[in-house]
């Protein structure tokens, strides 16, 4: 979940926007007792043991240097339309600087506001387990945002985030991380500060390119994948096999978590800032129906079958695109992809036991062994 506005959000807000509040006196969840809350709660209902991690797309805009939710200036396009953030160009900022202001009262402040956030989501009855101090943090874009550099996260994350968080029991995580320069992981695993507190290390998009090396230099740090890439709001077959195959390489390459994104959006799926994105579920509000995507199926493929726990297996044989666990009831689940446009017989071994079974064309298939 975002901590304050996001690109979906109905329009920009943080949960305290008075300049200089370092006290954060003026702190307030208010806007989320309208939207996250209600949505998050439903979802408890379904599943009590939900688990919820939560990340800024940007801090309270007077923490920032620009005094702007947003870091990239508009299209011309979107210029004098809804989706204009007004943003001057003399104030945008750019990947590889410090647009938060790194000065103690600030920073101290900064963790205060995680502080407080945790707080109120768990007197609401939602329980955090963890953060991750910065969507994105290389990336300026037009809608909320916060570029920082590696070295100023590892100073926040280990003098002000990592300690506030500690006394509440919430994992810190670092990320999310969209490049594919791991020497970014590097800077905050090798801070003596800053180590301390990273429980885990989240990747997206360009970010996949980096995982099997921080996984080699770290590996006993848990890894997350942290936003499915979001396509171009079409939703169909060919989204869906894209899921696929970035599903498929980040459990190739050791994460043990992944995240969806979005869980619904309405038909088109666009942001409040103009961006056309898929989702698991499109909605139409008009007439109050919804309808599930080719992507819901593949997460409801592996999240229905492949429990909490389970262990990520390698495959023998000519079979590539398959996937294979053994949850922790000793049951194995296969998860194979036929892409060639052919039935076909399939044969994979699994720890020297071998498994046969028939495919339709352009197929996603689950097989569950007990």
């Amino acid at each position: 979940m975002p901590i304050g506005a996001n690109d979906f959000s109905r329009d920009w807000y943080s949960y305290n926007e008075n300049n200089g509040d370092f006290k954060m006196k003026n702190f307030s969840i208010q806007n989320d007792t309208e939207t996250l809350i209600p949505f998050i709660k439903s979802a408890q209902l379904q599943n009590a043991d939900i688990k919820v991690w939560a990340s800024p797309w940007c801090p309270p805009s007077w923490m920032k240097h620009n005094k702007h939710y947003a870091s990239a200036v508009c299209d011309p396009s979107l210029k004098n339309t809804k989706f204009d953030n007004g943003l001057p160009a003399d104030r945008a900022g750019r990947e590889g600087m410090d647009m938060f202001i790194l000065k103690p009262e600030y920073l101290k402040a900064y963790a205060l506001y995680f502080s407080k956030f945790i707080k109120a989501y768990r007197k609401a009855g939602i329980d955090i387990f963890g953060v991750m101090p910065q969507n994105e943090f290389n990336s300026a874009q037009i809608f909320p945002s916060c570029c920082w550099t590696a070295q100023g996260l590892a100073s926040f994350v280990g003098d002000y985030l990592g300690p506030e968080m500690k006394k509440l029991n919430v994992d810190v995580m670092f990320g999310t991380m969209e490049r594919a320069n791991y020497l970014l992981v590097d800077t905050i695993l090798q801070d003596s500060n800053a180590k301390k507190y990273v429980k885990a290390v989240g990747f997206q998009w360009a970010g996949k390119d980096a995982v099997k090396e921080v996984r080699r230099h770290y590996p006993k740090m848990k890894l997350m994948q942290t936003e499915q890439e979001c396509g171009d709001g079409h939703n169909d077959w060919n989204g869906m096999l894209h899921s696929w195959d970035l599903l498929k390489h980040y459990m190739d390459n050791g994460i043990s978590i992944y995240n969806y994104w979005n869980v619904s959006l309405e038909e088109g799926g666009i942001s409040r800032w103009g961006w056309r994105q898929n989702s698991l579920v499109v909605v139409n509000p008009e007439s109050r129906t919804f309808r599930f995507t080719y992507e819901y199926y593949l997460m409801k493929h592996i999240s229905h079958f492949v429990l909490p726990g389970a262990v990520y297996r390698p495959v023998e044989g000519s079979a590539k695109e398959i996937l294979a666990f053994e949850n922790p009831d000793g049951s194995t689940v296969l998860l194979y992809m036929e892409k060639e446009g052919k039935d076909k017989t399939v044969t994979v071994k699994l720890k020297g036991t071998s498994f046969r079974f028939f495919t339709k064309a352009n197929c996603l298939n689950t097989i569950k062994v007990d």
